[in-house]
């Protein structure tokens, strides 16, 4: 039986990994992209960015979309879709250390799973 105690904490887990994949997305990725050369003014000279890039760059390659990101930031719907993921990790996290949590109680108790 599912309790309330658990039930919150699902939905906790639930919205803390959204929130830090949605925060993760929207500050960490870029600062990251820039760090490494890939800045708002384009490909920073002396750069890993730079040293990486090739002499003609192709449309939908990682470089440039690389560059894109690094520019422009990741688009709307890309940040929904990780959002949407860190939700469904942390969801399903919680709920496997609840789960755990119960299995080392019944151990504890002598029970187990049966």
């Amino acid at each position: 039986m599912v309790t309330q105690k658990e039930v919150v904490l699902t939905v906790a887990g639930t919205v803390i990994g959204g929130t830090a994949a949605v925060v993760g997305a929207t500050i960490a990725a870029p600062l990251a992209l820039s760090a490494v050369g890939f800045t708002s003014a384009g490909v920073a000279a002396g750069s890993m960015a730079a040293a990486m890039q090739p002499a003609a760059v192709a449309a939908g390659s990682l470089f440039a979309t690389l560059q894109s990101v690094g520019a422009a930031g990741l688009a709307t719907g890309t940040v929904g879709l990780i959002g949407s993921a860190g939700a469904a990790i942390g969801g399903v996290g919680t709920r496997l250390a609840i789960l755990m949590g119960r299995h080392d109680a019944d151990e504890k108790k002598g029970g187990g799973i049966r």
